[in-house]
């Protein structure tokens, strides 16, 4: 199984999962599955198109939100939409499971969350987010 960190009751990040897994993150509860890596970013990756077929298989939506280095606001608009329209629990990867969880928090700030509130979400799924967030 994939190494899933919570962030919130309904929002989790993972560092790259396999199509294989997908199946057993449907099992514990999520419904939507967003993929923060662009392909081909590693040799051994499944591309998006590969994750896509085997969620629709597992009985997950997934979404494709590739992020090189930092996210974008825009990148940080979307991954917020996507989170607020899934049907229930979500888990998003990339390698380390870092940029999806920063624009994931990215957006969520936008919308006006509290920092501190984002700071101490990262910080207990195992994420320093200061640096991106502010102290």
């Amino acid at each position: 199984m994939a190494d899933i960190r919570p962030v919130t009751a309904a929002f989790a990040v993972a560092p790259q999962i396999e199509t294989a897994d997908l199946t057993d993150i449907a099992a514990h509860g999520y419904r939507l599955v967003i993929n923060n890596r662009p392909d081909h970013e590693a040799e051994d990756q499944p591309t998006s198109d590969e994750m896509a077929m085997a969620a629709e298989v597992a009985g997950l939506d997934y979404v494709h939100i590739p992020v090189r280095g930092g996210p974008t606001q825009d990148q940080a608009v979307a991954m917020k939409a996507a989170v607020d329209a899934a049907d229930g629990a979500v888990l998003a990867f990339c390698r380390s499971g870092t940029r999806s969880i920063i624009t994931w928090a990215l957006g969520q700030a936008l919308a006006g969350v509290p920092r501190h509130q984002l700071i101490e979400a990262g910080r207990r799924a195992g994420y320093d987010l200061t640096g991106v967030l502010g102290g």
